[in-house]
């Protein structure tokens, strides 16, 4: 099957109080995105959610010589989320308490500045701010999606494994093990998640609301019958940390396998698993 040949690339950045970590995740998404066919358009939004530290200082300094990219600064205003964008854009209000209203305000950002390009040809990549992708991630996401892929859900390495136990590292392991299925697997990270733009706007995008957008997003695509891939070649590299920025996340998983029993080695890594980490439906 061959979908609509790709026109346009988004990619989406959330980031909370990310100053340690955005520069090399903003370097290695430029990077991946200069490895792209010559004449695709690309726009990158870096959503800066109620940021406290430097992250809006360091954003705002690397994207200043590069115009596909742009930041929207996302504040705490009686308790929810008000967002402001340099520029003419008019403010927006981000009515939803998880990081899923985040990526969707990015992602309509983004779908703006690439509005001359029909959105069955426009992909959105999404990532983290924790997190560098490969030199080739934004261009396997282009085959894959060239190929009538809808949505493509890579797979998350863990970097900097040395703050984990052994005993958290091996439950991990056993956890990405369980999902593997030969050159394809089971599993969905916000991390490394494309789809088609038709297909997010018609699903509904991301789940505004709780943890595990991503996956709510995935099974929102799976519902619809779009065609799905989970290939394990496609991979991005995001840290090991257990004090993270979104309840339910990769953070919240790793603390818990951390600090799990280990009365029952066999089965621990399951039921360590926060239930936004069991593997979605469809692939």
């Amino acid at each position: 099957m061959i979908g609509p040949q790709i026109e346009a690339v988004a990619v989406i950045v959330p980031a909370r109080d990310e100053q340690d970590c955005i520069l090399p995740c903003l370097r290695s998404i430029r990077r991946a995105l200069n490895r792209l066919p010559v004449g695709i358009a690309t726009a990158v939004t870096i959503v800066l959610d109620r940021c406290t530290d430097r992250t809006p200082d360091c954003v705002g300094a690397l994207i200043e010589g590069w115009p596909q990219a742009s930041a929207l600064r996302v504040a705490a205003v009686g308790g929810r989320r008000a967002g402001t964008a340099a520029g003419p854009e008019p403010a927006h209000i981000v009515a939803g308490s998880g990081v899923g209203a985040v990526r969707d305000l990015g992602i309509r950002h983004a779908l703006v500045r690439l509005a001359a390009h029909p959105s069955a040809a426009t992909w959105v990549l999404n990532t983290d701010a924790d997190t560098t992708v490969a030199p080739d991630w934004a261009l396997a996401h282009l085959t894959l999606a060239n190929a009538g892929a809808c949505g493509v859900a890579g797979l998350a390495e863990l970097a900097d494994t040395a703050v984990l136990s052994p005993d958290a590292r091996r439950r991990y392991r056993a956890l990405v093990v369980d999902g593997l299925d030969g050159d394809r697997h089971r599993h969905v990270y916000g991390a490394n998640l494309g789809v088609r733009a038709d297909a997010y706007l018609r699903v509904g995008g991301f789940p505004a609301d709780g943890a595990g957008e991503d996956h709510g997003l995935w099974n929102r695509l799976c519902s619809g019958g779009y065609p799905l891939v989970q290939p394990t070649a496609v991979r991005v590299r995001t840290s090991a940390r257990t004090c993270g920025r979104a309840p339910g996340g990769l953070a919240d998983l790793l603390r818990t396998l951390h600090g799990a029993s280990t009365t029952d080695p066999a089965t621990s890594h399951r039921q360590a698993a926060p239930p936004g980490w069991a593997p979605a439906r469809g692939g």
